[in-house]
């Protein structure tokens, strides 16, 4: 029998308690970005208050282990891991309701681990472990552009990506994986998101890599150094050695006008490609539409159902409209289960066959998630809103859009959707999410498995949103 647990038992026997209960984490890893906050949960069974007990958070994996101690109506952190100093809380009001969650600020992949959370009264104690997985944010594909030619007829090359937390490393490898050394190298800060630009000179032809990683991401740009790009260089050389030579005036403006024409037929075919790519975008666009046409077919009537809204929400009458006020109201329970943390929504009908289409107007609003989700969903605390919980969902973050498969990815669009509709195959378990104005895809699931019915989901984030514009129903389709 393991040590603990004969100390347990021992412990037990030597007192006579009242009281027991269990304490309950999270059987699931916890995804967290890093840069951003998390709440590790952690709560009693049955929901007994927790406010006279002894809570203390910390490490398995690690030898200076202590995240948090809350001991006698206080938190006791002298002897806090100094990574963790400023960067903890419990909500002593939820303690009264037994829930001893954990909220840490600013996530840092040196945050990635194994969490305990222990809780002990005067008769009896129990602990839960936690397990924190840290994702990073992931930037824009690399760029490679060509920046001239040095003295010695090098080709100077300039790779630069942007939108990346924490900081990437980024490299330059040859057609045999050989890194090559960066000449210069900038990294800018810019709204909590890092980007890196490195410089590198090529003397021959050759395919070259220049490849941007963070953990276990990473994006990658290519260019083909070509000889006709050095023989430019060596050409130039000869006509400013011999351009003091008057006899060679003549070649010389020969030589001007032949790369004018050159330059000039260049032009012409990018200017072709650029057209060829503007037409084959019309005809995907045109595509998108003629899809979009046919999935409106499927159109239901979504109405919200003000009964499972968070109380800081305010559903219009016609349950068409929701927006966060931030100060509780006022209603009828209605015998439904609300969202409690996450400022959510569920529509009145649910659908368990079929297809179904709905559009949402996410105009001016910054913060929010919008989806399906199971009807035996749990709508209360913070969970991960993934299929794994029954939330398949698309939502919008910091000017970053993100989406839960096997695990949090984040990205970004080209253009910030107006208008997103949802669209459902419960049969075939596919669900698409598409951006109404530009006609662009936006995210898919694929291959998703279906036993219950599934409701329409929106909503306005975590806790708090101080953004007014409220997330509307669409019914106007044009």
């Amino acid at each position: 029998m393991h040590t603990s647990s004969v100390f347990k038992q021992r412990y037990l026997l030597s007192l006579s308690f009242t009281e027991q209960y269990e304490v309950v984490g999270s059987s699931d890893p916890v995804f967290a970005v890093a840069g951003e906050d998390v709440i590790l949960p952690c709560s009693v069974k049955p929901n007994i208050s927790v406010v006279d007990m002894r809570v203390e958070w910390f490490r398995l994996d690690l030898k200076d282990s202590v995240v948090h101690v809350y001991e006698d109506h206080v938190d006791k952190n002298t002897d806090q891991s100094q990574s963790y100093r400023g960067r903890t809380k419990l909500n002593h009001q939820e303690l009264q309701r037994g829930d001893a969650s954990l909220k840490l600020a600013s996530v840092q992949f040196s945050d990635e681990g194994r969490y305990k959370c222990f809780i002990q009264s005067k008769s009896w104690f129990d602990d839960a472990t936690v397990d924190v997985k840290v994702e990073a944010v992931v930037g824009h594909p690399p760029v490679i552009t060509v920046d001239g030619f040095g003295h010695s007829g090098g080709l100077h090359l300039q790779c630069q990506s942007e939108g990346w937390y924490p900081e990437p490393d980024l490299e330059w490898l040859n057609s045999e994986g050989v890194s090559l050394s960066s000449e210069t190298t900038e990294t800018h800060r810019n709204a909590d998101r890092f980007s890196v630009k490195h410089t590198v000179t090529i003397h021959h032809s050759d395919k070259i890599h220049c490849r941007v990683k963070l953990r276990h991401h990473m994006l990658e740009a290519l260019i083909i150094t070509t000889s006709n790009m050095f023989h430019s260089w060596r050409t130039s050389v000869i006509l400013i050695s011999v351009s003091v030579v008057l006899s060679v005036i003549a070649a010389i403006l020969i030589a001007v006008f032949t790369r004018k024409n050159r330059a000039h037929d260049r032009l012409e075919k990018e200017k072709r490609g650029l057209q060829q790519a503007h037409d084959r975008l019309e005809k995907e666009k045109r595509g998108l539409q003629q899809a979009l046409t046919h999935l409106r077919t499927h159109s239901v009537n979504v109405i919200l159902d003000a009964d499972t809204a968070h109380p800081h929400l305010i559903v219009s009458d016609d349950g068409k409209q929701v927006r966060c006020e931030n100060t509780q109201m006022n209603r009828v329970n209605g015998g439904k289960d609300r969202f409690n943390d996450y400022l959510g929504v569920l529509g009145k009908e649910g659908f368990s066959s079929g297809c179904f289409y709905f559009e949402v107007q996410v105009n001016g609003q910054t913060k929010w998630d919008l989806g399906v989700t199971r009807e035996s969903v749990n709508r209360k605390g913070w969970i991960s809103l993934s299929p794994e919980n029954g939330y398949w969902i698309v939502g919008r973050r910091d000017g970053l859009y993100r989406a839960h498969d096997s695990s949090a990815s984040f990205f970004s669009l080209s253009v910030n959707p107006q208008r997103v509709s949802v669209f459902v195959d419960y049969k075939k378990g596919l669900i698409f999410f598409n951006d109404v104005e530009s006609s662009s895809h936006i995210y898919s699931y694929t291959n998703q498995s279906f036993n219950e019915k599934l409701y329409p989901f929106v909503c306005l984030g975590y806790e708090s949103n101080e953004n007014p514009t409220p997330l509307i129903i669409c019914d106007d389709y044009y």
